[in-house]
């Protein structure tokens, strides 16, 4: 009411503005079972709104899932508004989950209105709540056995409180449905029981007499009461009474060349009988010293290898073979050898080799690698008389050198004294002090081959035994000692001395005491592949490819070693020594002890194996003491290579003249040289009926090739074979040049040696050509294993006629009969260009073919007549038929000719001429002989 009385009404509009956001709790915990996809919210999803009860602005439309920490739960999740006016909304999942691939979910959910009209203009958000799910397991899998099969062997008469365990395994995520309750024997009436941990015992002592296996079945039961799917099987062997003892040794080893590495006891297990050790010994020992030198190492020569390694050329053979060029090691004894070095004796007193001074100034320097395969003792070699067993051994020495350097004299001297070898090395003579290097190996007193490279770059020294690096054990200065005259000279075997000693005192008639030399520290033992290298060093690579045994023993993989298990293989790899103190670990080192053999073709034969035991128990008197074993392994026979030569002869024919020329003519232009392996296959499994060998070819290496004459040898002043040096000095070969042969040795490729046999020629002097002459072509390799065919080539001189009427070349032909002829058969195939040519055979067939000649010229001759015969008849009959169109009867003139022989006859009668001419070249064995005849009307006649 106004003060006046009047009633005044005002009008207010409800405006319908959105001014609060939705409203959420901040973090809900979500339950979703496995398979399903309805999400349980705790609390329940409720999005409240301060605009209620206003259409619109008060009313929740909808929620937004967003990713969560783990990104993915706005993928597989979504959430809907179940009543827009309460705002209550329903979390699920797109899909049906699974536990088993992800168990629990993390995402991010927001409320928003509706806004402030029906297109949902100004609609408001709220804040961003967490949501974790937790999917729920069910029961869906059944327990797995781990193994099928379980297998455990026990000693017979005693109670066990496990057997064996068996495992079973469940794929379900939840506690309750993946973990085993308990496991069941469903076999009846079996002597053996199960926990519920799969531990399996006797219930009572088990007889191997009344059974000797024993088999039943088990299965297992999840917590959710679900069965096994599959069963398993359990079988406990009974053993006898216990004898402790390795169980499972194989006396006998076979290796196939090419297999790697292969266990050498795969099976065996040491049986302690359950007594309580602590410790636990066994040495392997392979015995190799009868193979080579010492071990299977690469057959080829001590050069070959050296070039297949990549060392450095250049070394300087101390001991070389004797010969006219090399007589210092004629004195010296040598032994047979498996490979193609040559074995020298020494005996600590008259064998020594003294060094001319030619070859000792090539080896001067103060950088040089000498290299050696030494063995102590060596073959029937004897103790000294003088040393009784325990007395003090002399230094023996093996190198002794004086060479000069410059303006100065160094001095070295390489020794052995018991298991020592000690280098003594002076740099100056005339003013340096010496120092020695002293190096303590088992090598060296082992009587058994090794290789020794040292290497001096002074003042460092490197030393590699069988291609492993030794550094100096000590280093120390000798003090002030004498020192040596200043003369280059080398000693092998022994060094120089100035008091007589009693070990040679008997040889003072020898050329030795002659020369007045006195020589001390005998060396007693073998050498062999004594050289000496001036200049830079050689790689340790090359050093261990060179040197290094190329079979063993080893141990397979160290990785898998037990805690408490130490594995031990002396340099060689002849002995490995394997010690632990827990018998299933130590049962599973021995399994994994291997023999390898990296050679392609391993020197087949027998190896000794031997195993000893050492074992010691808490009671030293009831511990167990174990025999040793012995066996062997046997390397088989490799697939041997087969080195085929092809591409030439049997027939080389060329004309006399080329032969004379400056480079004469190549023997062998189109040589091939083809290396295969030849294995056996197996040809049951396709079909066909025996065995069969197939043939690889594989990229190969020959170490020697020869070239011989077959008959008499080359007469240098008539006849030579020349090879191109330029293409040997490029590679690195060596060649033998005698009138006897050719042998062209070196490691190099097939292709190598094909260059070098197709640029052998043979040449002769003028005048000097013979009808033929026959070589012989055969390669090998690994110093004569293995060799290929032997090419035989027949080379035929071609000569003119004019030199083969000439009656002196007759004579000289006839005296010219010195070598073995071939039978026609093997000449079946051969043309010549010119067909004029004799063979060159023995006295007793050469009077044979020479009546045989003559009998087909008179049958020539007497066929010919025959022909004149019955042309006259055929003229007379006719009585005056026309001369010019008369013709030859030829229907009984056929005459067969040897189509290597050479017939040329003229036969003058009255004004006829009659010629024999040779068929074309290229015609077959058997030809008819064209005779052409100018009758008297000048008209030839043609037969």
């Amino acid at each position: 009411l106004t003060h006046n009385g009047v009633l005044k009404i005002d009008t207010f509009v409800l405006s319908n503005s959105n001014k609060h956001k939705p409203w959420i709790e901040t973090e809900y915990q979500g339950i979703v079972m496995e398979n399903d996809n309805t999400v349980l919210l705790n609390p329940p999803l409720f999005a409240l709104d301060k605009d209620a009860p206003l259409h619109y602005a008060g009313e929740i439309c909808g929620f937004r899932v967003h990713n969560g920490p783990s990104g993915s739960g706005s993928v597989q999740f979504e959430a809907v508004v179940l009543d827009r006016s309460t705002g209550e909304g329903l979390v699920r999942s797109k899909e049906p989950l699974d536990c088993e691939s992800q168990r629990e979910h993390s995402f991010t959910i927001q409320a928003y209105d509706c806004g402030e009209g029906p297109d949902g203009v100004n609609s408001k958000k709220s804040h961003k709540a967490t949501v974790h799910v937790r999917v729920n397991d069910v029961n869906e899998f059944s327990p797995v056995f781990v193994e099928r099969r379980y297998e455990a062997s026990v000693p017979e008469g005693r109670l066990f409180d496990r057997i064996v365990r068996v495992e079973a395994l469940d794929a379900d995520c939840s506690p309750q449905y993946s973990q085993i309750c308990f496991y069941d024997i469903i076999t009846p009436n079996v002597p053996f029981a199960i926990d519920n941990d799969g531990n399996i015992k006797n219930t009572e002592p088990l007889d191997s007499k009344r059974q000797r296996v024993h088999t039943f079945w088990v299965t297992a039961f999840d917590c959710g009461k679900n069965r096994a799917q599959a069963d398993a099987q359990v079988v406990v062997t009974v053993k006898p009474s216990c004898k402790p003892g390795w169980i499972g040794w194989t006396k006998r080893v076979e290796y196939t060349p090419g297999s790697g590495s292969i266990p050498l006891f795969p099976s065996l297990h040491l049986e302690t009988c359950e007594e309580t050790v602590w410790n636990i010994q066994a040495t392997v020992e392979l015995q190799t010293g009868h193979i080579g030198k010492g071990c299977d190492r690469d057959s080829y020569s001590d050069r070959s290898v050296r070039r297949l390694c990549g060392a450095v050329r250049g070394e300087v053979d101390l001991l070389p073979p004797p010969s006219p060029a090399a007589n210092w090691t004629a004195a010296l004894p040598t032994l047979p050898s498996s490979d193609s070095s040559l074995v020298f004796s020494f005996n600590g007193s008259t064998h020594v080799a003294v060094v001319p001074d030619s070859v000792v100034s090539a080896v001067s320097g103060d950088h040089f690698t000498l290299q050696l395969w030494m063995r102590r003792g060596g073959a029937n070699i004897q103790p000294a008389t003088s040393q009784t067993r325990g007395s003090h051994k002399e230094e023996e020495t093996i190198v002794c050198s004086t060479v000069k350097n410059d303006d100065s004299f160094s001095h070295y001297s390489l020794s052995v004294h018991g298991c020592r070898l000690s280098l003594f090395y002076w740099p100056d003579v005339s003013a340096a002090r010496p120092v020695k290097f002293l190096w303590k190996l088992e090598q060296v007193c082992d009587s058994e081959w090794h290789h020794l490279s040292l290497s001096v770059q002074f003042p460092s020294v490197t030393l590699y035994v069988d291609g492993v690096t030794f550094d100096p054990a000590l280093i120390h200065d000798n003090g002030a000692i004498p020192n040596p005259a200043p003369r280059q000279r080398m000693v092998i075997g022994a060094c120089w001395g100035k008091k007589l000693n009693n070990s040679i005192s008997h040889i003072a008639e020898t050329q030795w005491s002659l020369k007045l030399h006195i020589y001390v520290g005998g060396y007693r033992g073998l050498l062999s592949g004594v050289t000496v290298r001036p200049g830079s060093v050689e790689p340790h690579s090359v050093v261990e490819c060179l040197y290094a045994c190329r079979e063993g023993l080893d141990f397979g993989d160290l990785e898998t070693l037990g805690s408490g298990m130490k594995v031990h293989v002396n340099p060689s790899q002849s002995v490995l020594v394997l010690e632990g103190d827990d018998i299933e670990s130590f049962n599973r080192a021995v399994q994994q002890v291997t023999y390898r053999n990296s050679l392609r073709f391993a020197t087949p034969g027998v190896r000794p194996l031997k195993l000893t035991t050492s074992l010691r128990c808490f009671s030293e008197e009831s511990c167990l003491s174990l025999k040793q074993l012995e066996g062997y392994l046997v390397v088989l026979q490799p697939d041997a290579p087969q080195i085929s030569l092809s591409g030439v002869g049997p027939h080389l024919a060329r004309p006399a003249p080329e032969f004379e020329g400056p480079r004469g003519v190549p023997l062998f232009p189109e040589l091939r040289i083809v290396c295969s392996l030849s294995h056996a296959v197996n040809t049951a499994a396709q079909g066909m009926e025996g065995g069969a060998l197939m043939s690889d070819a594989v990229a190969h290496t020959l170490d020697g090739c020869e070239v011989q004459p077959l008959g008499e040898e080359l007469n240098p002043e008539r006849e030579e074979l020349l090879v191109d040096m330029d293409v040997l000095r490029e590679r690195g070969l060596e060649i033998i040049n005698t009138t006897a042969y050719i042998a062209i040795t070196g490691a190099e490729s097939i292709s190598v040696y094909e260059d070098v046999l197709r640029s052998v020629h043979y040449r002769l002097a003028k005048g000097s050509a013979r009808f033929e002459r026959r070589f012989r072509l055969s390669c090998s390799e690994m110093n004569g294993r293995y060799t290929s065919n032997e090419l035989t080539l027949e080379v035929n001189f071609l000569h003119s006629l004019d030199s083969l009427y000439h009656p002196s070349h007759l004579l000289a032909s006839q005296q010219q009969f010195l070598h073995p002829s071939h039978h026609s058969g093997e000449l079946s195939g051969h043309t010549l260009p010119n067909p004029h040519r004799n063979s060159v055979v023995p006295g007793a067939a050469t009077v044979i073919i020479m009546v045989c000649v003559g009998f087909l010229v008179v049958m020539v001759i007497l066929g010919v007549f025959r022909i004149r015969s019955i042309h006259r008849r055929g003229e007379g009959a006719r009585g005056g038929a026309k001369e010019g169109s008369s013709q030859w009867d030829d229907s009984a003139l056929t005459i067969i000719v040897n189509p290597m022989e050479v017939i040329t006859q003229s036969v003058i009668d009255g004004e006829e001429d009659e010629e024999v001419v040779e068929s074309p070249d290229d015609a077959s064995d058997d030809q008819r002989i064209i005779i052409k005849k100018e009758g008297r009307d000048g008209n030839p006649r043609r037969y």
